[in-house]
């Protein structure tokens, strides 16, 4: 059964629903920015407690918390992955090339700093490999590790002091460049990072990971190469050095992967049944580290061991400031590739859990973490993907599992620290693929890159349909998906499918032109022959006749401008489609309508949102068309200009 509804109502241009419907005149310029600086320094209490729970949203997150229901989860996950930190922590300093005491420094300071001002409650900050190994890039670059030095000598213990000093200014560095970015609100960016990047980046860096530690896994002493190829220069270095491989060091590495391979996918795939995963990490940790010493490898079989870890905290100093000038276009990389992996892990699983993050206010957590934590010689930190998995798998609820986290942490810093003293430098296998060819962080850039010229391409592919009209409805459709729709006479509606902006303005006038038929060559000729028609027009009231014989140019004029196949006395844009116009679009649609105008076509608009609006209006659009053009609907326009049409016929019809 259906039933037909009429609407009866005024026509509404956007001026006349303005007067109407709108708000009040503003005040002017100067006077409404006074107002507004006014209210910008005015605070008051209320004002001022939002700000800090907006800013640091511990204070709006901690006076809610369920502590029956999210304290157990919240210690569970929490422990679970301050025992993971500990091997990751310190294998992932070796990748950053500095002692493995600041990996677990690193795993400290920005738990604790991300649980007060991060936005993500199951992400884990810390150590990353990917950041770990440019970072090592880096510091491998500006201060290079002989291959033959001994541990405990004085030069190598100022030769760690440089290299932790690099490291620390990178984190330095690149917490100030995500403060700067927070104040100029660059936290959209992450709408770049579509989830096909994060993932293809993440495991491709994995496999440079793997590769970088193959030296240690075989026990040679190789100069680390950095660079783009560099993987496949450390791939020809180890096989050239394989006859060198020390047979106890591979063997230790193939007995830890024979556990850690194994017990992992048993985390993996029994999951829900595990109230906590197994820690088989720090369980190979500290049986590798028992062995180590009761069998005294380092001596009688030249294992590489960790050696000394100091018990404590570190005394505040300031990092290598020096290098900034060096280390600068590499941080941006970093900073980078760190605020990306951040931001895409929170979001993930925000969505997973139905709350949201602010990108923005992640990238002052971010930042304040790696700036707080570079003075503590920590190297640049950022959200973790295996800890973060293993965080929500467990049963965390809140950032309140940082705490327990950075507990766990704590412990080995201030007493078990000097027990791994034995631990051999082998590091935990993390995930597979790469992107082989090049730097990991000249991957993320190119695939960035390409997803951004994936939706240049998509806008710039958008098309330009002929609307036609529903009979008897004010309803209006592409007339290509449907067919029974037909155009209303003397009208062209055109609605476009995208932003009319510098990138796509060629491309947009292609699609207008091809459906208008108005080339320039044609609105040449058209021009020449109305003028013409115009002015004799004006010299002849009646028809003239030489000799008998109508004027045969005259005539041939006329029927030129009929040989077209349809009239189009107004051209309707439909810009409900339209996102935003840009200043080089704006001045497009200035000269459609002076083109327009050549052949005697109006041009109006209809559904404008008031952004588009504003910018056509501040380009000078009104100087080339009449304000009263604009309406709010497509219909309204299409009523208007019957309306006009049938009380003031036109005489002077265009044929185009």
């Amino acid at each position: 059964m259906t039933a037909s509804v009429a609407v009866y109502r005024n026509i509404y241009t956007e001026e006349r629903f303005k007067q109407t419907y709108g708000k009040e005149d503003r005040a002017p310029g100067s006077l409404l920015l006074g107002k507004r600086l006014a209210q910008k320094c005015r605070c008051s209490r209320r004002a001022f407690l939002h700000l800090l729970s907006e800013r640091v949203p511990i204070f709006s997150w901690l006076p809610r918390y369920r502590l029956r229901k999210w304290l157990l989860g919240d210690t569970i996950a929490g422990l679970t992955v301050g025992i993971l930190h500990i091997p990751q922590g310190m294998a992932f300093a070796l990748l950053t090339s500095v002692a493995p005491i600041f990996g677990l420094y690193t795993s400290f300071f920005p738990v604790v700093l991300y649980m007060l001002f991060g936005t993500g409650r199951h992400v884990s900050t810390g150590t990353f490999a990917v950041v770990s190994l440019m970072t090592g890039s880096v510091v491998q670059q500006l201060v290079p590790a002989p291959l033959q030095l001994n541990a405990s000598s004085p030069e190598a213990a100022a030769l760690e002091a440089q290299r932790i000093g690099v490291a620390s200014a990178v984190a330095l560095l690149s917490g100030i460049m995500m403060l700067c970015m927070f104040v100029l609100r660059l936290g959209f960016l992450s709408t770049y990072l579509s989830e096909p990047i994060v993932k293809a980046f993440t495991s491709a860096a994995a496999f440079h990971v793997t590769v970088s530690q193959l030296q240690s896994m075989l026990g040679l002493r190789l100069t680390r190469h950095t660079g783009n190829f560099a993987l496949f220069r450390t791939l020809a270095s180890v096989m050239e050095n394989l006859p060198q491989t020390n047979m106890a060091e591979l063997l230790i590495s193939l007995v830890c992967l024979a556990i850690l391979v194994p017990v992992k996918e048993v985390n993996t795939r029994y999951r829900k049944r595990l109230r906590t995963p197994i820690p088989v990490e720090i369980l190979t940790v500290i049986i590798a580290t028992g062995v180590a010493y009761a069998l005294s490898l380092d001596s009688t079989c030249d294992v590489q061991i960790v050696g000394h870890i100091p018990a404590g905290f570190p005394s505040p100093q300031m990092p290598a400031l020096h290098t900034f000038p060096d280390i600068a276009g590499d941080t941006v990389a970093i900073t980078f590739v760190s605020y990306a992996v951040s931001v895409s892990l929170a979001m993930i699983y925000a969505d997973k859990h139905a709350y949201s993050i602010h990108p923005n206010q992640e990238l002052l957590a971010h930042g304040i973490s790696n700036t707080v934590s570079s003075l503590f010689t920590c190297f640049p930190s950022s959200a973790t993907l295996a800890t973060t998995n293993i965080l929500e798998s467990s049963g965390g609820f809140t950032q309140l599992s940082g705490l327990f986290t950075s507990l766990v942490v704590l412990v080995v810093l201030l007493l078990i620290g000097p027990l791994f003293y034995f631990l051999p430098k082998m590091v935990w296998v993390v995930t597979w693929l790469s992107v082989v060819v090049l730097n990991v962080d000249l991957g993320l850039a190119i695939g960035v890159i390409f997803s951004m010229m994936t939706v240049i391409g998509r806008t710039q592919s958008a098309r330009c349909s002929v609307l036609g009209q529903a009979s008897n409805t004010e309803i209006y459709r592409p007339m290509q998906n449907h067919s029974k729709c037909s155009e209303v006479a003397g009208v062209k509606i055109l609605t476009y499918n995208g932003p009319i902006y510098y990138g796509n303005r060629s491309f947009f006038k292609e699609e207008v032109s091809r459906l208008l038929g108005l080339t320039p060559e044609r609105i040449r000729s058209l021009e020449k022959t109305r003028k013409a028609l115009e002015k004799r027009q004006r010299d002849t009231t009646v028809s003239t006749v030489e000799r008998g014989v109508a004027n045969a140019s005259f005539s041939s004029d006329n029927e030129l401008l009929k040989s077209a196949e349809k009239e189009v006395q107004a051209l309707l844009m439909d810009c409900s489609s339209v996102i935003f116009v840009d200043v080089a679009g704006a001045r497009l649609l200035i000269q459609m309508c002076i083109d327009c105008q050549k052949v005697g076509v109006c041009i109006y608009l209809a559904n404008c949102n008031e952004r588009v609006l504003k910018i056509l209006t501040s380009s000078g659009l009104m100087n080339y068309m009449n304000p009263q053009h604009i309406f709010i609907t497509v219909h309204d326009a299409v009523v208007y200009i019957q309306h006009l049409k049938e009380k003031t016929p036109d005489t002077t019809t265009v044929w185009v």
